[in-house]
């Protein structure tokens, strides 16, 4: 047997005692990679050992492999091997048809599907081409199974289109398929509003960087002296340097007053430079196109504003149908990208069935928001706060081969880091016992490991929040420092007991 292939081998067992036959088996011992060899999937291989009586009144173990299918439990089961141009379907793995992914196409394989009495659909998350895919068959009353292709890799050597989609709809039929997390269509909405959002957000804070590379070319240092190029006294500099000005005493009398007062030496010097033509022009440039993105981003802020409203629906009085006021936790300033939309957190709260996550530590409104957008408000899809934990990929992941333990690193989602970056504003605070939690821990494991455990937590409080409307109540950090030292105390008895002394407190001066 050669390493790397498959070899088939048939053991024939002829057992003769008193001059007959007395049992004959096969068996069928598979090794190695399927390369070039195809066998049947879902056989379960069961092992039994008996003893063989051979001639001379010898008895002999032999191990004999019998072959036993899975059960089928949908034959309608069918899989799409999705691509740009065409679409690969099987129906329970038998032979392929090919689509293609026009839209008249599309309502093709729908129809198709029905005639053939489909119910379920498997495919995996190729790039953005399953996304309206998925919308037709949603909405036509298939149910659709989103499948991670890391999880669902092919036999090696079989990586083909064709192959593809009649390895998913083999294990489909099998039920050996989970699918992912799909948001419903109305969160899918606002998260597509939010995540171009996001990314004029990005285009701003690149052109951004273009305006301090032209300054910096022509050593003009006014980013390095005052917080925000773009802020109000930034802004201002930058369009008189554009309009012409090159008198530093006149730029510094359009910044803030509190700049002129603390920093007025050092931004008249900052203004000093050589007014290269070419690197003026980058800056205007840069400075329309800054321009531009803002633009971009409050024509969302208008479309979100709408969405909310529509998502939120009317609001009831007290006992009514719909959500009633809501009691709002103090408001948090949504930051400098935050959305200008009025009203936000009370929107947000309706949406949330009357549950005001901003009352948790380290979630602002736009934070919220965010997190809505990718997560969405119904918090069953996750039968605990572990499943959304791990989902989130916060959960701490560990591999065994034989006796050989490690861990693996989880990959995590937008939501994920969304928390992460919530930890690490909420590491800093001062008065709050999430707070006191992070520095406890990242003196014993680290900052990293220390943020990720926070994330976590504030995980499990938004799960808790939205699943089971547990509210969350600040008792701040003296009360929380408390409690560990009670707790250690409480550990230090328990070792003295074990150890026969008694634990005496020491008299105080």
């Amino acid at each position: 047997m050669q390493r790397g292939r498959i070899t088939l081998w048939r053991v024939s067992v002829v057992g003769i005692a008193r001059g007959r036959d007395w049992f004959r088996s096969s068996a069928r011992i598979l090794f190695g990679d399927a390369v070039g060899t195809v066998f049947p999937l879902g056989r379960l291989v069961l092992q039994k050992t008996i003893g063989l009586p051979l001639a001379g009144n010898v008895r002999k173990n032999i191990k004999l492999i019998a072959m036993k299918a899975l059960p089928v439990l949908d034959p309608k089961a069918a899989a799409i091997d999705v691509g740009s141009e065409k679409l690969h379907v099987s129906i329970a793995g038998d032979t392929p048809k090919i689509f293609g992914t026009f839209t008249s196409d599309l309502e093709a394989l729908r129809d198709w599907f029905k005639a053939q009495g489909v119910r379920t659909v498997a495919m995996e998350a190729t790039g953005v081409y399953w996304l309206y895919l998925y919308e037709v068959l949603e909405a036509a009353g298939l149910a659709a199974v989103v499948v991670n292709g890391r999880h669902v890799q092919n036999v090696p050597g079989r990586k083909t289109d064709m192959a593809d989609c009649q390895w998913l709809a083999t294990l489909h039929a099998h039920g050996l398929l989970r699918g992912g997390f799909v948001p419903p269509a109305d969160i899918r909405r606002l998260q597509d509003y939010q995540r171009l959002r996001a990314d004029h957000i990005t285009g701003a804070a690149s052109q951004t960087q273009k305006m301090q590379q032209a300054l910096e070319r022509m050593n003009v240092k006014l980013h390095d002296v005052i917080s925000d190029l773009t802020g109000v006294s930034g802004l201002k500099v930058v369009r008189a340097i554009l309009a012409g000005e090159r008198q530093p005493d006149r730029l510094l009398a359009l910044c803030d007053e509190q700049i002129q007062k603390k920093k007025a030496a050092a931004v008249r010097e900052s203004l000093r430079g050589c007014w290269k033509k070419e690197q003026l022009f980058a800056l205007r440039q840069a400075l329309e196109l800054w321009e531009t993105y803002q633009q971009k981003i409050r024509d969302c802020d208008r479309e979100l504003e709408k969405l909310l409203q529509e998502l939120a629906g009317p609001q009831s009085p007290v006992g009514g149908l719909g959500v009633g006021p809501v009691q709002l936790a103090p408001v948090k300033g949504p930051g400098k990208n935050g959305p200008v939309i009025e009203r936000l957190g009370e929107l947000l709260a309706r949406i949330c069935g009357g549950r005001d996550a901003t009352q948790i530590p380290g979630l602002s409104t736009y934070m919220v928001l965010q997190l809505i957008s990718e997560a969405g408000t119904d918090m069953t899809r996750w039968p605990t706060e572990k499943h959304f934990i791990s989902w989130l990929g916060l959960a701490g992941g560990r591999k065994q081969s034989g006796k050989r333990k490690g861990s693996i690193k989880a990959h995590r989602n937008r939501a994920g880091r969304m928390f992460c970056a919530a930890a690490r504003a909420l590491a800093q605070s001062v008065d709050k016992a999430l707070g006191g939690f992070y520095r406890r821990l990242r003196g014993r494991v680290g900052g990293l490991a220390a943020n990720v455990a926070l994330a976590r937590k504030l995980a499990q409080l938004f799960y808790r929040l939205l699943r089971h409307g547990m509210q969350y109540v600040e008792k701040g950090l003296r009360d929380y420092e408390a409690k560990v030292l009670e707790t250690e105390a409480r550990l230090l008895r328990k070792l003295a007991k074990k150890q026969g002394f008694t634990l005496v407190a020491a008299a105080a001066n």
